[in-house]
């Protein structure tokens, strides 16, 4: 199947203001891009991209004074597969993992796992196969937690979502992510294009979307708290420890943000 792909963001800066932007997909898609996403400035700017520690494309620029427009789509081909189900996929003795994994146990600075812990093992330390805990964990914050865009705050950590029981889709993931670390599971947030392919349309204004990855079984697999079920033709963007380590942008001065658009469609 084909996807489209795309976004404009909108922004008006008093003054000359440095900006740095993850927008692009992955590399891990490079092959299944049929029409790459290159980003457009209006007014013209220069763009200087780079990958972080991640592996992550990020784009550095210094947008002008006044407004402007942000723009970029692709053509991704999917392979039109719901997300995989690895019932058997087991947990990992921490001193069996690879080391690249060791990372996504730390706390980070939205999944504070030392005020959870207690929780994380008290409520699924029971659980012994891999899949199960951590489908048992999107399964309870999928119920925890209230969805709603009125309830987005940039500062909420994972415990604040247990606390306040609200939040949306980043907030999900932070929590899910912080219970993962604290049984010693490793965990990664992911952000990218996740579209209502096959299933009835939302009429909800789409977003970039959020969700994580887990290491069981020997392999990255994905999960959703938000959504609880596998969907079709998840484009990533972004992977790191949580939200601060793949902004959508981050702007370094005073702006407003005056337009924001996403879409992600299956085409012919």
């Amino acid at each position: 199947m084909l996807i489209q792909v795309g976004y404009e963001l909108i922004y008006r800066c008093p003054q000359p203001t440095p900006m740095l932007a993850l927008l692009n997909i992955h590399y891990s898609r490079a092959s299944d891009l049929l029409r790459a996403d290159n980003m457009i400035t209006d007014p013209a700017v220069p763009l200087v991209l780079y990958r972080d520690g991640f592996g992550n494309w990020c784009t550095r620029l210094v947008a002008p004074a006044g407004r402007m427009r942000i723009t970029g789509e692709a053509l991704v081909r999917d392979h039109g597969l719901a997300d995989p189900v690895m019932p058997n996929a087991q947990l990992h003795p921490v001193e069996s993992l690879p080391d690249d994994t060791l990372v996504y146990l730390l706390p980070s600075r939205y999944c504070d796992t030392e005020l959870l812990t207690a929780l994380a093992w008290n409520q699924f330390g029971g659980i012994v196969s891999g899949w199960a805990r951590v489908q048992a964990i999107c399964d309870f914050v999928h119920q925890h937690i209230v969805f709603g865009y009125q309830f987005a705050r940039a500062t909420r950590t994972a415990s604040e979502a247990f606390n306040e029981r609200q939040g949306v889709c980043r907030d999900y993931s932070h929590l899910a992510i912080a219970l993962c670390r604290c049984l010693n599971v490793p965990a990664r947030y992911c952000t990218g294009y996740l579209g209502d392919i096959r299933i009835p349309p939302s009429d909800i204004p789409m977003d970039f979307a959020s969700w994580f990855e887990a290491y069981i079984g020997g392999h990255w697999y994905a999960f959703d708290p938000r959504n609880n079920e596998p969907r079709i033709g998840r484009v990533l963007i972004a992977r790191g420890r949580d939200a601060a380590d793949v902004p959508i942008s981050m702007t370094f001065g005073p702006n407003v943000l005056e337009g924001f658009r996403v879409w992600a469609e299956e085409t012919k």
